[in-house]
């Protein structure tokens, strides 16, 4: 059973599949058709399920990203969901308020983030002709990364308590600003090393 849902205009339909076969259709919706050419050969149920398993942290990584490139995008007008602007940039930034980054670099970050979320969503499609592109790979190593040394260097300031950050900061720091950036790495990385792997066996099978 089927349930159309309707954003914005008739136009612009989201098919939400319930029941059985439902999870696999909004998968196949948002990351292209399962195996490397679209098909489903007989007897590819492993590779099918680890191809599932590279989906579902492509998806995680694709969300965790998405949603922090939201909310600099909200951070560039409002602190919420702080009551201020002086504690946005304690808890958040970790800096004075007079030191808060600007609403250009602000916004900026939250496109980076974007186009983050956007090498991780089209280096995972294998219908697309772009994921295999160097542009792309080496998008995701870079981001990869990134993450993680945002994630493994903070553990060590906050732990070790080596910058001027106020507490609040370094409290959420090491709860979960610095864990999520190491998740969302090794989530981008996995991806990475997963597709290579699959397209290296698909040349060779070739």
């Amino acid at each position: 059973m089927c349930r159309t849902v309707l954003y914005g205009d008739p136009y612009s339909t989201v098919r939400m599949c319930l029941g059985r076969g439902g999870g696999m259709n909004l998968v196949a919706w948002v990351l292209g058709p399962a195996g490397d050419d679209g098909t489903r050969q007989p007897g590819s149920g492993s590779t099918a399920g680890a191809d599932l398993g590279v989906r579902a942290a492509a998806i995680a990584a694709s969300a965790g990203l998405s949603a922090a490139g939201a909310l600099h995008a909200v951070w560039a007008f409002s602190p919420w969901p702080l009551d201020s602007r002086a504690d946005y940039a304690a808890v958040v930034v970790g800096v004075a308020e007079s030191q808060l980054p600007s609403r250009p670099l602000t916004l900026t970050v939250a496109g980076m983030l974007g186009l983050a979320c956007w090498l991780v969503v089209t280096g995972v499609r294998p219908t697309n002709h772009l994921a295999a592109s160097r542009l792309v790979r080496g998008g995701l190593w870079t981001l990869c990364g990134v993450l993680l040394i945002r994630g493994l260097g903070g553990l060590i300031v906050s732990g070790f308590t080596l910058s001027e950050a106020p507490a609040e900061f370094r409290h959420w720091d090491l709860l979960l600003y610095s864990p999520l950036c190491i998740v969302l790495g090794g989530l981008t990385g996995f991806v990475t090393v997963r597709v290579r792997s699959r397209r290296s066996n698909s040349g060779s099978r070739a």
